[in-house]
């Protein structure tokens, strides 16, 4: 295969079946790169002392999708040499231990896909407009994400 041929490619996605990490580390492999990083976000059974039964996910599905893809060419800036990325986030009802999000990327080398990835989830915090509501047994909180630019302004 022609390296022109692996041309880089994004994959994004928001959807509310369960996420599959080998899915998405599949779509970022490349015969070019030797590193595939994967992030995968998970929902946790505690929060401050409190048990979570499941988290829900909303998102501005338009403008998520907008969001996500403004981090990808701001990846493909900052580390050139990365080939493939893949974001993909759940929305809806997230059971303990399953996957709210995934996110993948391949980079000859291991360095810029470990940056990249850890530059992805922390800008998809900051930026993307994705909301999560935790529920507990007894009672549930929206939470915001401290990354969140729009909420930290407001304050």
């Amino acid at each position: 295969m022609d390296e022109s041929e692996d041309v880089p490619k994004d994959f994004i996605k928001l959807k509310s079946e369960k996420l599959s990490v080998d899915e998405v580390s599949e779509l970022v492999i490349s015969p070019y790169c030797g590193a595939v990083s994967v992030f995968i976000g998970t929902t946790r059974n505690n929060f401050e002392g409190k048990k979570v039964i499941h988290l829900e996910y909303e998102a501005y599905t338009s403008m998520a999708e907008t969001e996500i893809k403004k981090i990808c060419r701001d990846v493909r800036q900052k580390w050139p040499s990365v080939k493939h990325i893949a974001v993909h986030h759940r929305l809806g009802v997230v059971p303990i231990t399953e996957a709210s999000v995934i996110i993948a990327v391949s980079s000859p080398h291991r360095a810029e896909s470990l940056e990249a990835v850890m530059y992805c989830i922390n800008t998809l915090k900051a930026s993307v407009p994705i909301w999560k509501k935790e529920i507990y047994e007894d009672e549930y909180s929206w939470k915001e994400n401290k990354e969140c630019f729009w909420a930290n302004s407001e304050k």
